[in-house]
Formats: C-alpha cells, sequence, structure tokens
C-alpha cells in the first residue's frame, strides 16, 4: 500500500511573504492616495490654503502615515508635482509617438503642451506655484527631468532632418532655447484671460519660427559659426 507523502511547509515561510506583499502594497497605495488627494487640494485652494489634516482625512490615513512616506507639505507638494510633470509628459510623448516627419512631430508636440498647460493641476500647481514652493532651482531641476527630454528630442529630430551638421553642444542650445521659449508660452497661455485665444498665438508665433527655420534649413542658409561671433 502506498503512503501519501506530504510535505509540510513551516507556518512562519507560508505567512512571510504575503505579509510581506500585502504590507508593500499597502504602503503603495497609501503613498498613491497621499499624492491623489493632495493634487486634488493643492488645485482646489493652493498649498497655503490646504492643511495636513485636510489631506489625511481625505485620504483616510493617520497623520503618521503621512510623515512615514513624506517628511512634511512641502514634500508631498514635490510629489505632487512630480507626478503633474509625469502626466504632461505622457500626454506629449503620445502626441508626437505617431509622427514621422520632424516638422510635423515638433508641432503636435507644441500643440499638446499647449494643451496641458490649460489644465487646472498643470496651471495651479506648476505655473502658478511650483516656482515659490519649490525654489526656482528645484522646480527647474523637475521640469527639465521630465518635460525637457522630450523637446531635446524633438528638436534633435527637426535638426537632423536638415542640412545643418551640429555638434552635440549646438544641439543642446538649440533645445534650452526652444524649451525656454514654451515655458515662456505656457506660463502666458495658463494666465490668460482668454486661454483658447492665447494659446492660438502662440501656436501661430512658434509656427512661424518652425516654418522660417524649416526654409532656411531647406534652402541651404549657413548657419553662422559661433566662434566667428566671439570677439577679444
Amino acid at each position: 500500500m502506498l503512503r501519501r507523502v506530504t510535505t509540510r511547509v513551516p507556518a512562519k515561510v507560508m505567512r512571510k511573504v504575503p505579509r510581506t506583499s500585502r504590507r508593500a502594497e499597502y504602503s503603495a497605495s497609501t503613498k498613491r492616495a497621499l499624492v491623489d488627494v493632495a493634487g486634488d487640494l493643492f488645485t482646489e485652494q493652493g498649498y497655503a490654503g490646504t492643511s495636513l489634516d485636510e489631506i489625511v482625512a481625505g485620504a483616510r490615513v493617520t497623520k503618521g502615515a503621512l510623515y512615514h512616506h513624506f517628511s512634511g507639505k512641502q514634500a508631498l507638494f514635490e510629489a505632487v508635482f512630480e507626478q503633474v510633470e509625469a502626466d504632461a509628459a505622457k500626454v506629449i510623448s503620445k502626441a508626437v509617438r505617431d509622427r514621422d516627419d520632424p516638422w510635423e512631430k515638433a508641432m503636435s508636440g507644441l500643440r499638446a503642451f499647449l494643451s496641458v498647460v490649460q489644465a487646472p493641476p498643470y496651471k495651479r500647481i506648476v505655473i502658478a506655484e511650483g516656482p515659490a514652493i519649490l525654489g526656482y532651482e528645484r522646480f527647474r531641476e523637475q521640469e527639465e527631468r521630465s518635460t525637457f527630454g522630450i523637446v531635446q528630442g524633438i528638436v534633435s529630430s527637426v535638426l537632423s532632418s536638415s542640412a545643418y551638421e551640429l555638434d552635440e553642444s549646438m544641439v543642446e542650445t538649440f533645445s534650452r532655447v526652444f524649451f525656454g521659449a514654451m515655458s515662456a508660452a505656457g506660463a502666458s497661455v495658463s494666465e490668460a484671460e482668454d486661454p483658447r485665444r492665447a494659446s492660438a498665438q502662440v501656436e501661430t508665433a512658434l509656427a512661424f519660427i518652425l516654418t522660417g527655420l524649416r526654409h532656411l534649413a531647406e534652402s541651404g542658409v549657413r548657419l553662422p559659426d559661433p566662434d566667428d561671433l566671439i570677439t577679444d
């Protein structure tokens, strides 16, 4: 007669993995809830008008849970800022993903960006309050980490399609100039009394600049050498 052999798994081992997994999932969901609730409140009431008590009440967690993930209100705001910027980057990336022509890609990216800056979370958290709360340097670091890379990719694509042979430093310079123009344009659209009209005006202006650059490139107009502009 055959005997059935069973292997006993120690109860400690059986409990350890699920419990660790559940704890990690709970921790992640708690952090997400705090960021989501804080994002809604910061958008509606502003940073100064939002208390930690409101945030933990909305997220249905304790203040101790908040301090487990964030050192305080400013750190939580920074997490919200990062999330808003990440969402914006996804929208812009999606808009340019299927565009083969680099010039069309640039315009699609611009339109997506101008749409993003009109969304309430971006207007309030990134443009209106981000620089003051994070400080200018930290604000720029966060902004470049999310959207600058996309802009640089678009600019590199446009320049590589032209007859110009530019080194990496000049591509970087073009990217920063264009990124600066987009950032300034985004702020002007966000703060305008009529954002839709302001967006259309910005799109017209930047489209004109891009079209001019394209015609210059296709006409074989030589790009000045920066070294020629340096005087003793």
